[in-house]
């Protein structure tokens, strides 16, 4: 069966969105290539997705549980940073990836049309892999500290989504500006090494609406990584780590502007990708 190609002004714009379903193998395409390459070549190979996030968990565990002796608020203190350290590990892995995805794959972009949103949503997929991976680290270090599952686990989900919601919509941002401006390759790496300890990974959220009271935790919790950390360990804990709602919403109004004007801006500049690329 043939089909009729018309070329017509506008029309790519016009059907922009349901191209997007139609290139949809070409999503999974580029989302299994980054899963089969990321650890190609390597001695330890996908092991890399479960040490790293180890090795940051001791030095948290030691520096701010041994050294400064931080209190944990509501479970063991290693399970309290891990589950800090694995939502925050999908947001900084993701944004990066996002981030330079349209730059890794400047050939494909200059030389054929296909909607580029599908690049750096793709980029999302890798980081979502070793996520899953480092997950059962966190189930090992559940069952070692006995601390028991409930229903609050259900709401992981939507706080896994919510963390995935926060870094595409900055990467999106960081996507277009990388081409047009090659020193964000610079910029992304110290900016995610700051939010790691500007984040409440390895202490509690509770500790700074504590001392510098409730109207100062909402401005903290503009950083949307604070309402998803404070998210993955209420459900982890069973509700015995609370989530502060005001500091929640805050977050969540963050992510959507963050990916409404992402989305925006990415469209914005996305018909000159080809030709700056």
């Amino acid at each position: 069966m043939q089909q009729e190609i018309i070329i017509e002004a506008g029309r790519t714009e016009s059907q922009y969105w349901r191209d997007l379903l139609r290139y949809r193998e070409l999503f999974y395409f580029l989302a299994w290539r980054d899963v089969l390459v990321r650890y190609k070549q390597t001695v330890i190979g996908i092991l890399w997705a479960v040490l790293r996030p180890l090795l940051t968990l001791l030095i948290f565990v030691f520096i701010f549980g041994r050294v400064a002796k931080l209190p944990a608020q509501g479970m063991p203190y290693p399970v309290m940073v891990f589950a800090g350290l694995l939502p925050w590990q999908l947001f900084s892995t993701s944004l990066t990836e996002c981030s330079t995805s349209l730059i890794t794959n400047s050939n494909l972009i200059s030389k054929v049309y296909f909607p580029r949103l599908i690049v750096p949503a793709s980029a999302v997929i890798v980081s979502f892999v070793d996520f899953a991976i480092s997950f059962g680290l966190l189930v090992l270090l559940m069952i070692f500290y006995h601390v028991r599952p409930t229903w609050h686990l259900l709401g992981l989900p939507f706080f896994t989504l919510l963390a995935l919601i926060a870094s595409t919509g900055a990467g999106l941002w960081l996507a277009a500006l990388n081409v047009e401006y090659r020193d964000f390759r610079y910029v992304v790496p110290f900016f995610v090494q700051l939010g790691l300890y500007v984040s409440p990974v390895g202490f509690s959220s509770s500790l700074v609406r504590d001392k510098l009271g409730e109207t100062v935790f909402v401005l903290y919790s503009l950083n949307p990584m604070v309402g998803v950390v404070d998210g993955f360990r209420w459900a982890i804990s069973g509700g015995a780590t609370p989530v502060f709602v005001p500091g929640l919403i805050a977050s969540f109004s963050v992510m959507s502007l963050l990916l409404v004007s992402g989305v925006w801006y990415f469209r914005r500049m996305e018909r000159t990708f080809a030709d700056v690329i």
